[in-house]
């Protein structure tokens, strides 16, 4: 399908933002909003967010990547992930207002892109979106990443030989086997999270945790479709994974009604193989076809999506800049 690419101003709380919309001939009822894990601005790691909102412009779906303030091109103060619901509120609004036919609303996010989407559900139970695709979310704190490493790293060190030859001889697996201990530790002091005691409930209000609760009270409120998608070569994946089972607060999270969940293996964190990017360009089409098929919210349609060929080749398209 044809479409166009341009530079789209919106402004947010007195600061001009900057974005790039991908316009389709004849949009979708669906449409995406990349919302770009940082730091970094809206062509993302091996232009990745470029690549993904071409082809899903090249099937039909209108997409906007943007910088949050401070980013890139956005005026305004520099702020991390967990405090960016008024720029993703604005960048709704912007690719609503520039592709009107847009009616189910997606979040696309990648680490701590999808963690800002899932706390943006949480902050503002926003009616406009409609689905979550979350990729890799972020949820690390001192102790989760002791669980990871622990569990995904030390154990496999301690069955290589190399690593007691090593050992033997003096070598780094001294160091190795100091963090192993200090890991352990802290894991065994976030397991007692669990009870009543007085060191649990000191754990519980750490102020590093509360995002992590807040995603949590976000995914489990969210009531549209979910699709999780993690790659199987990735720490941050795991981590998720280990607060899935462990953490009370993500209790029954994979049990939500609305989740498919997709697991990549040898894939890494931002899926930076050809094969690995067809994938998720593939799952995220196959998320606003279903939403396409899902009945239109209250406003009425003027435009209806008919006949989207799913992993159809552009014809043509005007570049704009990244």
């Amino acid at each position: 399908m044809n479409y166009i690419e341009e530079a789209l101003g919106f402004t947010c709380t007195g600061d001009t933002l900057l974005g790039i919309v991908a316009r389709p001939e004849v949009p979708a009822t669906s449409g995406f909003i990349v919302v770009v894990g940082g730091p970094q601005y809206r062509v993302g790691s091996h232009r990745q967010f470029v690549l993904l909102s071409r082809r899903l412009a090249a099937a039909g779906y209108a997409v906007l990547r943007f910088d949050y303030r401070g980013m890139g091109d956005s005026e305004g103060l520099p702020r991390p992930f967990n405090s960016v619901s008024n720029d993703i509120s604005a960048a709704i609004s912007a690719l609503q207002e520039k592709v009107p036919s847009v009616q189910h609303l997606i979040l696309w996010g990648l680490c701590d892109g999808a963690s800002a989407a899932l706390l943006y559900c949480h902050e503002t139970a926003d009616p406009r979106v409609h689905a979550l695709c979350l990729l890799n979310p972020w949820v690390r704190s001192e102790a989760s990443q002791a669980r990871t490493q622990v569990k995904h790293y030390y154990l496999q060190r301690l069955r290589q030989k190399d690593f007691w030859r090593k050992l033997v001889r003096g070598g780094v697996a001294w160091q190795a086997l100091a963090g192993l201990v200090r890991n352990v530790r802290l894991a065994l002091v976030t397991a007692r999270k669990n009870d009543n005691s007085p060191l649990a409930k000191s754990a519980s209000n750490e102020p590093v945790k509360s995002f992590q609760r807040r995603m949590a009270a976000g995914w489990h409120a969210f009531t549209g479709p979910i699709m999780l998608i993690l790659s199987g070569d990735d720490y941050t994946a795991k981590e998720f994974l280990g607060c899935l089972n462990d953490d009370p607060d993500w209790k029954n999270a994979l049990a939500h009604p609305g989740l498919v969940r997709h697991d990549l293996p040898g894939v890494d964190h931002t899926f930076s193989t050809a094969v690995a990017r067809a994938q998720v360009e593939a799952l995220t089409l196959s998320l606003g076809h279903q939403m396409c098929q899902s009945p239109a919210p209250s406003r009425q349609d003027d435009l209806i999506w008919t006949n989207v060929q799913l992993g159809a080749p552009a014809q043509r398209h005007i570049r704009a800049p990244v």
